[in-house]
């Protein structure tokens, strides 16, 4: 199921959650234009766990390519659709999370769900020599999240059934739980070949995770629901 949009009007303009989608956006332009320097980016500043372990083991507690890649690997793509995918998702879940949260406290939590995700991703694939890219690690947090913030949203979705297109609208707890079953099963079978590159199917378990966790700790499903009495 595609989503392409969710029932949830917001109260304030998101311009945390464009500036991100912007930030992508230019990112992903730098990267078109990087021609055959693209996969030296992509060994720079992409999430390489083999990489960090490596800097671990070796005490470079102060070395920038330890930290850095957690943060830079979410602001590139490795190619339109996945860019695309991951900006849709931002653009239909982030609002809502920065309307709730606040401009400020929603920047924060969206670069720390990136690097949850990417500690995920990590912890789950240690020897892997694939550069780990994207926003929806940081984005799956968003998602988890909105799961518990909204869960009565609906969300309206393509399935494509063959040569059938048709919409369904689900309640945002019904869609995100099957996504994050989703992906946890995917990443069960990837777990059999890490290297093989491809989804990184942990780092959206875990984003998703956090985003949930976050949502508890900070009271704020707790008190959602005492509002609505």
């Amino acid at each position: 199921m595609i989503p392409i949009r969710d029932l949830n009007p917001t109260q304030r303009f998101p311009i945390v959650n464009y500036t991100l989608i912007a930030l992508c956006s230019a990112a992903f332009f730098l990267e078109l234009r990087a021609g055959a320097g693209l996969e030296d980016l992509f060994q720079l500043h992409g999430l390489i766990p083999s990489q960090f372990y490596a800097l671990l083991d070796q005490g470079a507690i102060g070395e920038p390519g330890l930290y850095g890649p957690f943060l830079s690997s979410i602001f590139l793509h490795a190619g339109v659709m996945h860019f695309l995918g991951n900006m849709l998702f931002l653009w239909i879940f982030g609002d809502n999370i920065e309307d709730r949260l606040g401009h400020l406290n929603y920047a924060l939590f969206y670069l720390a769900g990136g690097i949850a995700a990417g500690l995920a991703h990590v912890v789950m694939n240690p020897t892997s020599t694939v550069p780990t890219i994207g926003a929806s690690g940081a984005i799956s947090a968003v998602m988890g999240a909105y799961m518990l913030l909204y869960p009565r949203a609906r969300i309206v979705s393509l399935v494509i059934i063959f040569f059938f297109i048709r919409t369904v609208t689900l309640p945002a707890v019904i869609y995100l739980l099957l996504w994050f079953g989703l992906q946890v099963l995917y990443g069960t079978i990837a777990a059999a070949d890490p290297d093989q590159g491809g989804v990184a199917w942990w780092a959206h378990a875990g984003g998703f995770a956090f985003g949930v966790g976050t949502v508890v700790w900070l009271g704020l499903w707790a008190r959602l629901a005492k509002q609505r009495g």
